[in-house]
Protein backbone atom coordinates (compact mmCIF):
# COMPACT_ATOMS: atom_id res chain seq x y z
CA UNK A 1 0.00 0.00 0.00
CA UNK A 2 1.45 3.93 -0.93
CA UNK A 3 1.96 6.13 1.75
CA UNK A 4 0.17 9.55 1.45
CA UNK A 5 3.77 10.69 0.14
CA UNK A 6 4.35 7.90 -2.62
CA UNK A 7 0.54 8.61 -3.51
CA UNK A 8 0.98 12.39 -3.89
CA UNK A 9 3.97 12.01 -5.59
CA UNK A 10 2.84 9.44 -7.94
CA UNK A 11 -0.35 11.52 -8.52
CA UNK A 12 2.11 14.70 -9.24
CA UNK A 13 4.12 12.64 -11.73
CA UNK A 14 1.78 11.37 -13.75
CA UNK A 15 0.07 14.93 -14.35
CA UNK A 16 3.36 16.61 -14.86
CA UNK A 17 4.65 14.42 -17.52
CA UNK A 18 1.09 15.09 -19.58
CA UNK A 19 1.71 18.97 -18.87
CA UNK A 20 5.39 19.29 -18.60
CA UNK A 21 5.85 19.16 -22.91
CA UNK A 22 8.72 20.34 -24.88
CA UNK A 23 6.34 23.53 -26.20
CA UNK A 24 5.14 24.16 -22.40
CA UNK A 25 9.00 23.96 -21.10
CA UNK A 26 10.61 26.24 -23.84
CA UNK A 27 7.99 28.77 -22.97
CA UNK A 28 8.63 28.87 -19.14
CA UNK A 29 12.18 28.66 -19.64
CA UNK A 30 12.36 31.49 -21.92
CA UNK A 31 9.72 33.57 -19.58
CA UNK A 32 11.78 32.91 -16.32
CA UNK A 33 15.45 34.02 -18.08
CA UNK A 34 13.78 36.98 -18.94
CA UNK A 35 10.89 38.34 -16.54
CA UNK A 36 12.43 36.05 -13.46
CA UNK A 37 8.77 35.35 -13.42
CA UNK A 38 6.74 32.22 -14.87
CA UNK A 39 3.17 31.31 -14.21
CA UNK A 40 2.92 27.20 -13.16
CA UNK A 41 -0.27 26.84 -12.57
CA UNK A 42 -0.73 23.09 -13.36
CA UNK A 43 2.14 21.66 -12.21
CA UNK A 44 -0.20 20.36 -9.85
CA UNK A 45 -3.73 18.88 -10.54
CA UNK A 46 -6.72 20.25 -8.81
CA UNK A 47 -7.04 18.27 -5.99
CA UNK A 48 -4.00 18.47 -4.63
CA UNK A 49 -4.57 22.13 -4.96
CA UNK A 50 -7.54 22.05 -2.87
CA UNK A 51 -5.70 19.96 0.06
CA UNK A 52 -3.39 22.53 -0.05
CA UNK A 53 -6.18 25.56 0.25
CA UNK A 54 -7.68 23.75 3.35
CA UNK A 55 -4.34 23.41 5.31
CA UNK A 56 -3.43 27.06 4.67
CA UNK A 57 -6.80 28.75 5.85
CA UNK A 58 -6.70 26.31 8.77
CA UNK A 59 -3.08 26.84 9.86
CA UNK A 60 -4.42 30.91 9.71
CA UNK A 61 -6.83 30.14 11.84
CA UNK A 62 -4.64 29.10 14.63
CA UNK A 63 -1.88 30.00 13.86
CA UNK A 64 -1.41 33.41 12.12
CA UNK A 65 0.79 36.32 13.54
CA UNK A 66 0.57 40.12 12.84
CA UNK A 67 3.34 42.21 11.26
CA UNK A 68 3.26 45.70 11.27
CA UNK A 69 6.96 47.15 10.26
CA UNK A 70 9.45 48.57 8.07
CA UNK A 71 13.22 46.60 7.35
CA UNK A 72 16.34 48.35 6.66
CA UNK A 73 17.91 46.10 4.68
CA UNK A 74 15.31 47.17 2.18
CA UNK A 75 15.33 50.52 2.42
CA UNK A 76 12.66 50.74 4.69
CA UNK A 77 9.91 48.99 2.79
CA UNK A 78 6.20 47.96 4.51
CA UNK A 79 5.65 44.35 5.62
CA UNK A 80 2.55 44.64 6.34
CA UNK A 81 0.45 40.83 6.65
CA UNK A 82 -0.01 38.23 8.94
CA UNK A 83 1.77 35.33 8.68
CA UNK A 84 2.35 31.69 9.86
CA UNK A 85 6.14 30.58 10.41
CA UNK A 86 8.01 27.85 8.51
CA UNK A 87 8.30 26.06 11.39
CA UNK A 88 4.65 25.33 12.33
CA UNK A 89 3.48 24.85 8.84
CA UNK A 90 6.56 21.84 9.30
CA UNK A 91 5.19 20.34 12.36
CA UNK A 92 1.60 20.83 11.00
CA UNK A 93 0.91 20.68 7.75
CA UNK A 94 0.70 17.32 6.17
CA UNK A 95 -0.06 17.94 2.02
CA UNK A 96 2.47 21.16 2.14
CA UNK A 97 5.39 19.77 3.88
CA UNK A 98 5.13 16.47 1.42
CA UNK A 99 4.92 18.87 -1.55
CA UNK A 100 8.20 20.30 -0.21
CA UNK A 101 10.09 17.10 -0.32
CA UNK A 102 8.11 15.24 -3.55
CA UNK A 103 10.58 14.14 -5.71
CA UNK A 104 8.28 14.82 -9.30
CA UNK A 105 7.39 18.13 -8.01
CA UNK A 106 11.57 18.72 -7.85
CA UNK A 107 12.05 17.11 -11.14
CA UNK A 108 9.28 19.34 -12.98
CA UNK A 109 10.94 22.74 -11.25
CA UNK A 110 13.92 21.05 -12.49
CA UNK A 111 13.67 20.61 -15.97
CA UNK A 112 12.06 24.64 -15.55
CA UNK A 113 15.10 26.14 -13.59
CA UNK A 114 17.44 24.02 -15.22
CA UNK A 115 19.17 22.65 -12.03
CA UNK A 116 17.59 20.62 -9.20
CA UNK A 117 16.17 23.04 -6.20
CA UNK A 118 17.28 22.29 -2.66
CA UNK A 119 15.77 22.26 0.50
CA UNK A 120 16.83 25.42 2.21
CA UNK A 121 19.48 25.40 4.64
CA UNK A 122 17.83 28.27 6.71
CA UNK A 123 14.76 26.28 8.08
CA UNK A 124 12.65 29.40 8.64
CA UNK A 125 12.87 30.14 5.56
CA UNK A 126 11.08 26.62 4.29
CA UNK A 127 7.76 27.81 3.48
CA UNK A 128 5.69 31.13 4.72
CA UNK A 129 1.88 31.85 4.50
CA UNK A 130 1.53 35.15 4.65
CA UNK A 131 -2.42 36.97 4.76
CA UNK A 132 -2.88 40.61 3.67
CA UNK A 133 -6.86 41.57 4.85
CA UNK A 134 -6.25 45.57 5.87
CA UNK A 135 -6.38 48.51 3.45
CA UNK A 136 -2.59 49.61 3.03
CA UNK A 137 -1.32 45.34 3.64
CA UNK A 138 1.47 44.93 1.53
CA UNK A 139 4.98 42.80 1.37
CA UNK A 140 7.12 46.07 0.60
CA UNK A 141 9.76 45.49 -2.00
CA UNK A 142 12.31 43.33 -1.86
CA UNK A 143 14.39 40.22 -2.62
CA UNK A 144 14.92 36.63 -1.50
CA UNK A 145 18.17 35.53 0.10
CA UNK A 146 17.47 32.15 -1.63
CA UNK A 147 17.15 31.52 -5.76
CA UNK A 148 13.77 30.00 -5.92
CA UNK A 149 10.15 30.57 -4.55
CA UNK A 150 6.66 28.50 -5.59
CA UNK A 151 4.16 30.97 -5.03
CA UNK A 152 0.51 29.61 -4.18
CA UNK A 153 -2.22 31.45 -4.73
CA UNK A 154 -4.96 30.91 -2.51
CA UNK A 155 -7.09 34.06 -2.21
CA UNK A 156 -6.80 37.51 -3.98
CA UNK A 157 -8.78 40.45 -4.36
CA UNK A 158 -10.12 41.97 -7.73
CA UNK A 159 -7.28 43.91 -9.37
CA UNK A 160 -8.75 47.21 -8.52
CA UNK A 161 -8.47 46.59 -4.82
CA UNK A 162 -4.38 46.00 -5.30
CA UNK A 163 -2.86 42.80 -4.23
CA UNK A 164 -0.94 42.49 -7.62
CA UNK A 165 2.44 41.32 -7.73
CA UNK A 166 5.21 43.76 -9.80
CA UNK A 167 8.44 42.61 -10.72
CA UNK A 168 11.92 44.62 -11.67
CA UNK A 169 13.86 41.34 -12.95
CA UNK A 170 18.07 41.41 -13.27
CA UNK A 171 18.46 43.22 -10.31
CA UNK A 172 20.84 42.27 -7.39
CA UNK A 173 20.78 43.09 -3.64
CA UNK A 174 22.98 44.78 -1.75
CA UNK A 175 21.92 44.30 2.01
CA UNK A 176 24.04 47.59 2.91
CA UNK A 177 22.59 49.85 0.34
CA UNK A 178 19.27 48.42 -1.43
CA UNK A 179 19.07 51.37 -3.95
CA UNK A 180 15.32 50.50 -4.66
CA UNK A 181 14.63 53.48 -5.71
CA UNK A 182 17.14 53.90 -8.50
CA UNK A 183 16.09 50.34 -9.53
CA UNK A 184 12.46 51.54 -9.84
CA UNK A 185 13.59 54.76 -11.74
CA UNK A 186 15.70 52.07 -14.67
CA UNK A 187 13.71 49.46 -15.07
CA UNK A 188 10.61 48.81 -16.30
CA UNK A 189 8.15 47.20 -13.45
CA UNK A 190 6.23 44.30 -14.57
CA UNK A 191 2.50 44.02 -12.94
CA UNK A 192 0.89 40.85 -12.52
CA UNK A 193 -2.76 39.83 -11.64
CA UNK A 194 -4.04 36.68 -10.39
CA UNK A 195 -7.10 34.25 -9.48
CA UNK A 196 -7.34 31.59 -6.63
CA UNK A 197 -5.48 28.70 -7.73
CA UNK A 198 -2.94 30.46 -9.76
CA UNK A 199 0.66 29.06 -9.21
CA UNK A 200 4.01 31.21 -9.88
CA UNK A 201 7.94 30.23 -10.08
CA UNK A 202 9.71 33.02 -9.32
CA UNK A 203 13.55 34.00 -9.47
CA UNK A 204 13.60 35.80 -5.96
CA UNK A 205 17.56 36.31 -5.52
CA UNK A 206 17.60 38.58 -9.05
CA UNK A 207 13.78 39.66 -9.30
CA UNK A 208 13.24 42.90 -7.07
CA UNK A 209 9.38 42.61 -6.36
CA UNK A 210 6.50 43.83 -3.93
CA UNK A 211 2.76 43.58 -3.62
CA UNK A 212 0.80 46.40 -4.42
CA UNK A 213 -1.00 47.84 -1.41
CA UNK A 214 -4.19 46.93 -0.99
CA UNK A 215 -6.73 49.99 -1.06
CA UNK A 216 -9.48 48.03 0.41
CA UNK A 217 -10.38 45.78 3.18
CA UNK A 218 -9.60 42.45 1.20
CA UNK A 219 -7.56 39.32 1.26
CA UNK A 220 -4.97 38.26 -0.73
CA UNK A 221 -3.37 34.71 1.20
CA UNK A 222 -0.50 32.83 -0.14
CA UNK A 223 2.30 30.11 0.39
CA UNK A 224 5.40 30.56 -0.46
CA UNK A 225 7.94 27.52 -1.01
CA UNK A 226 11.73 28.32 -0.94
CA UNK A 227 14.16 26.33 -2.59
CA UNK A 228 17.74 27.16 -2.96
CA UNK A 229 20.36 26.85 -5.76
CA UNK A 230 23.72 25.34 -5.45
CA UNK A 231 25.11 29.18 -5.27
CA UNK A 232 23.27 29.18 -2.42
CA UNK A 233 24.32 26.41 -0.28
CA UNK A 234 27.57 27.40 -0.69
CA UNK A 235 27.27 30.98 0.58
CA UNK A 236 26.13 32.01 3.99
CA UNK A 237 23.07 34.26 4.98
CA UNK A 238 24.17 38.08 5.66
CA UNK A 239 22.20 40.59 8.16
CA UNK A 240 19.27 39.80 10.98
CA UNK A 241 16.59 40.67 8.84
CA UNK A 242 14.40 37.55 9.27
CA UNK A 243 11.18 39.34 9.86
CA UNK A 244 8.96 36.70 9.62
CA UNK A 245 10.66 34.45 12.29
CA UNK A 246 11.40 37.43 14.34
CA UNK A 247 9.25 40.54 14.76
CA UNK A 248 12.52 42.57 16.68
CA UNK A 249 15.23 41.04 14.13
CA UNK A 250 18.09 43.89 14.67
CA UNK A 251 16.63 45.20 10.77
CA UNK A 252 12.99 45.68 11.74
CA UNK A 253 11.96 49.10 12.06
CA UNK A 254 8.67 49.27 13.73
CA UNK A 255 6.11 50.86 12.40
CA UNK A 256 2.09 51.68 12.87
CA UNK A 257 0.41 50.54 9.49
CA UNK A 258 -0.11 53.16 7.33
CA UNK A 259 -4.02 54.14 6.91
Amino acid sequence: MESQSQDLDRLVREHTAAWLDSATLFDLRGRLARDGFALVSDIVPAEVKQQVRAEVLSLLDDHAERRDLRLQTTGGTPRFMSVVRSETIAERGGTITDLYGCPSLASALEQIVRERPQPCPAKDENFLITRQEKVGDTHGWHWGDFSFALIWIIDTPAVEHGGMLQCVPHTRWDKTNPRINEYLCANPIRTYGFVPGDIYLLRTDTTLHRTVPLTADATRIILNMTFASQADLRRGLAGDDRWWEDSAAEAAIQAQHDR
